[in-house]
């Protein structure tokens, strides 16, 4: 098992998802019990399914220094930015510490994939259209280098694409930057949007569910997909009270392209190495966010192995019948979450379930609770068995 690790200061921190833009929105929507998912609206051709569309995205007109990087996920991470101030914030960390000194690194699956397919429905001959021929928004970096004009940050900027534990990594990643001395401050940022080649790309796999989705359900049958932008600001000291990393855990088992270990191998040894750094043991969870896509192999594997690590008085959840599955983004997206449960005290109970599959153990809450959380686990599993898992903690540890 790794070592204990310091723990790193959350300084900042914001998302938007369907619920809406900013931390409270995400709060008000979680009390009411109240889901941003809807039906498809997205696609031309039909395709049944509900989907996390985020409101405003066509309403956002990019700065012009950063025309040449339109697209949807661009407009989702501006209008992502402004929420709670975070803009602000990320640029005053490069103020603080100078720009060479702030790493940038971005997580994403689909990038600006849908720029990239309105520019094969729009060709000219065999040529893009001029206003979509730049051929760095076409690049898995684009949101790495749209950031670093908007933030101004001049360290270490790379770019994680490993499906849906991309933006869980990444925490991974900035505590390593920081503990090496590579960097004194670390701007995370989690952005996917929604396009036809991952809605159609998961209904060929038989994988979307007609229905907003319904977790951990013994009558579930698939995904619903979202979109949504999250950004933290991890930094090695914050304010009193501020949330704290605590530990991250990495595995990737390559048991399968679209299905995890039949006995949760990755997803195990990940959490335990979380809870390693963290120097914590299963019982001083209070709350788990878990991955919980509502698909069938997914679920089994996730309960099973909640069901076998953690005592009964845990309390776990998935959030994706509000959110939607915002792959890519759904790290970050549900680390905020988990942020959010710890300051107020609330457990997200798991949306749209009414009768939990026989794989779940007690800890599985399908009503929303109030009681006092000091810390969490976050969980994201990804396709080809990346697995990440996350523990948060609240105030100084």
């Amino acid at each position: 098992m790794p070592c204990r690790i310091l723990p790193l200061a959350i300084t900042a921190a914001t998302v938007t998802t369907a619920l809406g833009r900013g931390r409270e929105a995400q709060l008000r929507a979680l009390r009411e019990r109240r889901s941003g998912l809807r039906a498809n609206d997205f696609t031309r051709s039909p395709l049944p399914c509900a989907i996390g569309r985020v409101a405003g995205i066509e309403d956002v007109t990019l700065p012009p220094e950063l025309r040449d990087l339109d697209s949807r996920n661009h407009r989702l991470a501006w209008l992502g930015l402004h929420g709670d101030g975070f803009i602000d914030a990320a640029r005053a960390a490069v103020a603080r510490h100078g720009a060479a000194h702030v790493a940038l690194l971005a997580a994403t699956s689909t990038a600006s994939i849908g720029a990239t397919e309105a520019a094969y429905s729009e060709l000219a001959g065999d040529r893009f259209p001029a206003s979509l021929a730049a051929p760095e928004l076409h690049t898995l970096h684009s949101l790495g280098l749209l950031l670093e004009r908007v933030i101004g940050a001049r360290g270490p900027c790379m770019s994680q694409s490993t499906a849906c534990s991309s933006s869980a990594k990444i925490f991974a990643q900035g505590e390593r930057l920081l503990r090496l001395g590579l960097a004194d401050a670390v701007v995370l940022a989690g952005v996917d949007s929604l396009c036809g080649s991952v809605l159609f790309g998961f209904n060929a796999l038989e994988l979307v569910a007609p229905q907003p989705c319904r977790p951990f359900d013994a009558q579930r049958n698939g995904i619903s997909i979202g979109e949504a932008a999250g950004f933290v600001l991890l930094e090695r000291d914050g304010p009193p009270g501020a949330p704290h990393l605590l530990g991250h855990g990495e595995s990737s088992d390559a048991h399968h392209m679209s299905t995890p270990h039949p006995q949760g191998l990755g997803a195990r040894l990940a959490i335990e190495a979380a809870l390693a750094r963290a120097g914590l043991a299963a019982a001083d969870i209070d709350y788990i966010n878990l991955h919980g896509t509502a698909t069938a192999k997914n679920d089994e594997v996730e309960a099973a192995v909640i069901a076998a690590l953690f005592p009964p008085t845990t309390r776990a959840s998935s959030t994706k019948g509000w959110t939607g599955h915002t792959l890519g983004a759904a790290g970050i997206v549900e680390a905020v979450l988990c942020l959010l449960a710890l300051e107020h005290g609330c457990v997200p109970g798991t949306l749209n379930t009414t009768t939990p599959a026989a794989a779940c153990g007690p800890q599985l809450a399908l009503a929303n609770e109030t009681r006092t959380l000091r810390t969490a686990l976050s969980n994201s599993f990804g396709f080809g068995g990346n697995n990440c898992a996350l523990v948060f903690g609240r105030g100084q540890p």
